[in-house]
């Protein structure tokens, strides 16, 4: 056996420990906001289902609607910023982009724990205001901002028909929100056979939508 392998670990447990507090912090918070809604989320079990204590987290976050907004940033927010950078990145049709970016959103946060957070801010938002406009701020807006970039573009390029930037852009989000909602309600407690499969969903759905936007031929009357 070698020399390295028998010296010791010479990092201060204290200071690795340290290091990974916020991010253990910001797991545990997630699962409790989806667990249990912001309502009934406390700092104390945030804190013990980390392994700290109360006042450790407010080391990091200074309060609960801090920490929910740095759950909603480290989980959602970047991927917003991800998206942005493959819309400029893209030539070609935007119909194939739609689609990709539709999946995307699936796979990287609607199959996801932060799926959950999408539901418990319209369930909240009334009693929790504050923590609606946020996320109207830096999740729903910037999102719908890009996806009204895609369609100008398609309008531009003549893919798409002329058409309401913002009635679309909420027809295309609708179905992601329906499929938040049936997984985190319905779909806990629904027959196997009545389960949807969500990338065949989103499929149906954007063509459905695509049909609606394509120029009517010069032969319709």
């Amino acid at each position: 056996m070698s020399h390295a392998a028998l010296a010791p670990d010479t990092t201060p447990r204290r200071s690795r420990r340290k290091d990974a507090r916020p991010g253990e912090l910001l797991a545990a918070a997630l699962s409790l906001f989806v667990e249990k809604g912001f309502a009934a989320t406390t700092v104390e079990a945030v804190a013990a289902r980390a392994g700290v204590s109360k006042g450790t987290l407010f080391l990091y976050f200074p309060s609960k609607v801090e920490l929910f907004q740095a759950v909603v940033r480290e989980n959602i927010v970047g991927r917003l910023s991800e998206w942005a950078q493959t819309i400029e990145r893209h030539e070609g049709p935007q119909a194939p982009l739609l689609r990709e970016l539709m999946h995307q959103w699936w796979q990287r946060i609607g199959m996801t724990e932060a799926s959950g957070i999408t539901k418990l801010v319209m369930s909240e938002a009334g009693q929790f205001p504050d923590i609606a406009r946020f996320y109207q701020t830096e999740v729903i807006e910037p999102g719908q901002a890009l996806i009204r970039l895609i369609l100008r573009r398609g309008v531009a390029s003549g893919e798409f028909r002329d058409l309401n930037p913002e009635h679309t852009t909420h027809g295309l989000f609708a179905p992601m929100l329906f499929l938040v909602m049936w997984k985190h309600s319905l779909g806990l407690c629904a027959p196997a056979q009545t389960q949807l499969d969500p990338s065949a969903f989103i499929d149906s759905q954007l063509q459905l939508l695509l049909h609606g936007l394509m120029p009517p031929s010069p032969h319709t009357p």
